[in-house]
């Protein structure tokens, strides 16, 4: 289980390491594509092929269906680590999630969040989490 928040920044080559609390679960390697909200996913390759696996089962000629399927698989790569530990993030992935100093990795249960930290800032005000709290009783919890 991925959870926790870690603050850390990018190189100047663009480069990031992963924290260590989160190396464990991504241990066999992981996946990095699009996110919502303006972050992107980190997905242990185990969870992205469940994932995969259920995108799979959507028809190719459900247009609607299709854009968002698009857009995730197109921008996903497998995360290689250099021989110390980093990781270079394309230039369209950094420029979607505006990637550019100060980052914050957050633990979401299958999968890790990243995010510039002045966006998660945003998304994550104590004004809103109320807010968000309050949506998660239409799913029982």
């Amino acid at each position: 289980m991925l959870i926790g928040s870690y603050r850390h920044q990018i190189d100047q080559k663009c480069r990031f390491r992963m924290p260590s609390k989160f190396k464990e679960a991504l241990q066999d390697g992981f996946v990095v594509a699009k996110g919502v909200g303006g972050c992107l996913y980190a997905f242990s390759k185990e969870a992205f092929n469940e994932l995969y696996k259920k995108l799979e089962s959507v028809p190719m000629f459900d247009v609607e269906a299709q854009k968002p399927i698009r857009a995730l698989l197109s921008s996903a790569f497998e995360a290689e680590e250099d021989n110390q530990g980093r990781i270079l993030i394309p230039q369209e992935l950094r420029n979607f999630a505006k990637l550019t100093k100060n980052l914050v990795s957050i633990g979401v249960g299958n999968r890790v969040e990243i995010w510039a930290e002045e966006v998660y800032e945003q998304v994550n005000s104590a004004d809103t989490y109320d807010l968000s709290a309050s949506s998660l009783s239409k799913y029982g919890v």
